[in-house]
């Protein structure tokens, strides 16, 4: 079987989500708007934070980097998928592939334990709320937000330097709207069993870790809230970790449900609906959850607005 690599053959094909000329324009429509939506949201949360001193806090400081990571997690697919979904033209380089690869596994690792680090920050809130500001200190929230970015390029270098090893065949099309790691998988002409069980190793290390160190503090969170005795002060305490459960519940069901499985199972249809939903919808998703659910973001956006106007008059 003839092999080719990045020297003689520059371009993989994106096939896409649907053939049909109409859909691919609905689609693009849509995307555009949820992209668009994506960057404000996101942007508009970093700067609210940014601006009101009452929201430099270490739950605010975490949900300015997760807004930070969505934008450039969304930034890294979508605009490539509009471009395909309104050309004729599906062609992206050897190096764009895998540069998207590369930024895709980065910056959904580093969410991955950045939630997890938020679930820590409320636990901490919550079980000792008096040792909070000792414990959430400046110097630990900024280490914990290294080593979540750590652990992402380490995931990163691994799978690509795994995927660099492979020669690929004469195919050079991949089933899917971006270069996501599975369908570029399944181009090779070596035997990939190796390098599968090293990529899902370091695959369910960071979604299992990240999974538990959130499970174990919401289960200790329910377990102290259950001890409050007055109803207000229960959903008080409900109330402030109720958007960040809801957000680690959408991201980890779909990324679980698209990485770890067999490969057996790999389904065209429901992996791309999978995989719209984390690279595409939940981005735009994050900052509605955090602004609509919680009071304090409300406030702070009032409070700009008043103090807007205040200085205009």
């Amino acid at each position: 079987m003839s092999r080719w690599n990045k020297t003689n053959v520059p371009d993989f094909i994106l096939m896409g989500l649907t053939d049909s000329g109409e859909i691919r324009v609905v689609l693009f429509m849509l995307f555009l708007l949820i992209y668009l939506i994506t960057v404000l949201g996101n942007v508009g949360m970093i700067l609210l934070i940014c601006l009101d001193h009452q929201l430099h806090t270490p739950m605010y400081f975490f949900l300015t980097q997760l807004s930070f990571l969505d934008l450039s997690y969304s930034t890294v697919i979508t605009p490539k998928t509009l471009e395909n979904l309104l050309t004729s033209t599906k062609n992206i380089s050897f190096m764009g592939c895998f540069a998207q690869m590369y930024f895709f596994v980065f910056l959904g690792a580093a969410e991955c334990f950045l939630l997890s680090s938020m679930a820590y920050d409320r636990y901490v809130a919550i079980c000792h709320p008096l040792y909070y500001p000792v414990i959430m200190s400046t110097r630990f929230c900024c280490a914990l937000l290294f080593g979540s970015y750590l652990i992402g390029f380490m995931d990163s270098s691994v799978n690509l330097l795994c995927i660099n090893r492979l020669h690929f065949c004469e195919s050079n099309i991949i089933h899917h709207f971006f270069c996501d790691i599975p369908p570029v998988l399944s181009l090779s002409c070596t035997d990939i069993y190796d390098t599968q069980i090293m990529l899902f190793i370091f695959a369910g290390c960071t979604l299992m870790v990240s999974l538990i160190t959130i499970s174990v503090s919401y289960v200790s969170i329910l377990y102290t809230i259950l001890k409050i005795n007055s109803t207000s002060g229960k959903q008080k305490a409900f109330s402030t970790c109720a958007s960040h459960l809801l957000g680690v519940t959408i991201f980890y069901s779909t990324l679980i449900f698209t990485y770890l499985k067999p490969n057996k199972s790999y389904s065209l249809g429901k992996d791309q609906v999978a995989s719209v939903l984390y690279t595409i919808v939940i981005p735009m998703l994050n900052p509605l959850i955090y602004s609509l659910r919680n009071k304090e973001v409300k406030n702070a956006l009032i409070r700009i607005i008043q103090k807007r106007e205040r200085s205009r008059q």
